[in-house]
């Protein structure tokens, strides 16, 4: 088991999947400063959009890695199981989410 915070959960829980639902709103980052990735955070989950293969970290505000993944070209999504404040570093970007 891995602890995040006050909660424990599997890893299997927290893998990212990729999804086609459509995303609305504004992205967290700016997509053209960031080779067109888009990080949204919203209802426990983090949601990238991205154009190409990526690696992406995401880190609780303590710095405790939460997942680590490389992502496919689309849109994907990770819940998480804990609202809170994470980093989601994909390159030299690192974006906090509030989720």
């Amino acid at each position: 088991m891995l602890a995040l915070g006050m909660w424990n959960t599997s890893l299997a829980e927290i893998q990212w999947h990729e999804t086609n639902r459509e995303m609305t709103g504004k992205s967290l980052n700016d997509p053209r400063t960031s080779d067109g990735v888009e990080i949204y955070g919203s209802n426990g989950t983090i949601t990238i959009v991205t154009p190409k293969r990526i690696t992406v970290r995401v880190y609780t505000i303590l710095g405790q890695v939460v997942s680590q993944a490389t992502l496919q070209p689309g849109t994907s999504e990770l819940r998480l199981g804990s609202r809170g404040i994470y980093l989601v570093r994909i390159g030299n970007l690192t974006q906090k989410v509030a989720i």
